[in-house]
């Protein structure tokens, strides 16, 4: 068995997840592949922290008497909030590269640009409706459907990340965040996250009822599906992944997982 990491490195992993996947005020205190491997293992963690603030923010607008389609609003914007829109911004670039239709130089190029085209916005419209839509379907339904929702898909989000890090999976570019992870999670230790964290959510899942075991493990299952089909497409026509295709993988994840868990 490989022994587990020594306490000042898994610390150091904390803070390389939560001071590049957060605003939260953690100092990132080493920028190496050792830390970096730490904290992609870490960020279905963020995941939890931003997705429990956002349905705590949502059920107090919910019992304050707002409805649901405010708090669903509220479920979907301090994800944004807490992260500065890092996510969001990364789908739009990743929808501005792919519809460009151009080489994948000229495309890595116009991702780069610091403005939004025509297919990064539908993109970004498109995703923020399906997310609102379907957490003002779940909040109608009950409480705790909706917050359950609300933490599922944030993790299910940064977890598709864990996954996009593993080993195998090149950079684009030689520098900026994607090159700084890319590569750096063994596939062993990113398949056990993901079991572990679908079995996580299964039990969350069961608090709410039997049939909820398996749509919240379904959902997260989906999540890291369409990820991964994006991330392949993304490998294929890039040459690798950058920055904004994570940030790409995180919001179709949490898309997705938000869709499922509204059916039925």
């Amino acid at each position: 068995m490989t022994p587990p990491p020594p306490h000042g490195l898994r610390v150091h992993g904390l803070r390389f997840a939560f001071g590049t996947l957060s605003v939260l005020p953690v100092k990132v205190s080493r920028w190496d592949r050792e830390a970096a491997r730490g904290g992609m293992l870490c960020a279905p963690l963020v995941g939890v922290a931003l997705g429990c603030g956002a349905a705590v923010v949502a059920l107090v607008l919910l019992f304050l008497g707002a409805g649901p389609l405010l708090a669903a609003v509220a479920g979907a914007a301090v994800p944004a909030v807490l992260t500065r829109g890092l996510h969001l911004d990364g789908l739009a670039d990743t929808a501005d590269g792919l519809g460009s239709g151009k080489p994948a130089e000229d495309a890595l190029r116009i991702m780069k640009q610091s403005d939004i085209g025509p297919f990064g916005v539908i993109t970004l419209v498109f995703v923020l409706l399906a997310q609102v839509a379907a957490l003002a379907r779940l909040y109608d339904d009950s409480w705790a459907r909706g917050a359950l929702a609300t933490v599922v898909s944030a993790v299910a989000a940064r977890l598709a990340l864990t996954l996009a890090a593993r080993t195998g999976v090149p950079a684009a570019r030689p520098e900026g965040l994607g090159a700084a992870v890319a590569g750096v999670v063994p596939v062993r230790g990113a398949v056990a996250v993901a079991l572990a964290v679908t079995g996580l959510a299964a039990a969350a899942g069961a608090l709410l009822g039997t049939y909820d075991i398996a749509r919240t493990a379904l959902a997260v299952l989906a999540a890291l599906a369409a990820a991964e089909l994006l991330l392949r497409h993304c490998t294929r026509r890039f040459g690798g992944v950058t920055g904004d295709v994570f940030g790409g993988l995180a919001e179709t994840a949490a898309t997705t997982a938000l869709v499922v868990l509204s059916l039925g």
